[in-house]
């Protein structure tokens, strides 16, 4: 059995009938689905820590996140998300290595910083103030730009110049921006017939170099 094929179907199901008493009576498939979840993330995680021992602190766990909405301030919001995500994250971290999402709802692999704070924005636009092209050349990269297609679109970026930069700056576009982001829209015939674990850890690498760019800027 393809077992993302079930976590599929599971939450397409859900997404269609996204209720408390629908769940409670497909309890056992939520949880059916959940492990397989949970065997997927292990895998990855697992192929993961070859490449950095910063997934090594991580279980699968940890890095799974709650089926629930929020809908403390906005009760229109479906009871449940139609997708099953992980993101190996802790509080002190300012960079994701990578979020992952699947299923009907949406399906997204993202990789960078959103909407960092002011102080740790402030940096980034100072690295990029003093010296673009490394930045620039990553994201010209050849792999990077098919993988994905340029930083993701930034619907929170500036309309104007930051404070204290000029409009006609060479690099005003980046230094508008308050989320220095890229993302990868899998197809679900990639995710179901593929390798989970191959397709995050062929996200993870292309960005590699663009993460290291990120951690230097906001290391000062």
């Amino acid at each position: 059995m393809n077992t993302k094929n079930y976590i599929w179907d599971f939450l397409l199901d859900l997404q269609k009938n996204n209720s408390k008493e629908w769940m409670d009576e497909n309890r056992k498939r939520y949880h059916t689905a959940k492990q397989y979840w949970l065997d997927e993330v292990e895998a990855i995680l697992e192929r993961m820590k070859i490449h950095d021992p910063f997934f090594n602190q991580f279980k699968p766990k940890d890095v799974i996140m709650r089926i629930t909405n929020n809908r403390m301030f906005n009760k229109n919001k479906p009871i449940y998300r139609a997708n099953f995500s992980c993101s190996p994250f802790t509080k002190d971290e300012r960079i994701s290595k990578f979020f992952f999402a699947f299923g009907p709802e949406f399906t997204l692999i993202g990789t960078g910083l959103y909407r960092p704070e002011k102080d740790v924005l402030e940096s980034v636009r100072q690295a990029i103030d003093y010296d673009a092209q490394e930045l620039i050349d990553i994201l010209n990269e050849k792999k990077f730009k098919k993988l994905f297609g340029g930083l993701a679109e930034d619907e929170h970026a500036l309309k104007t110049s930051p404070r204290g930069y000029a409009n006609d700056h060479p690099n005003i576009e980046l230094l508008r921006r308050k989320s220095f982001t890229a993302t990868y829209n899998p197809t679900k015939k990639e995710l179901i017939d593929g390798n989970l674990a191959d397709i995050i850890e062929d996200v993870v690498l292309t960005a590699k170099p663009f993460i290291q760019w990120l951690e230097k800027a906001t290391s000062v």
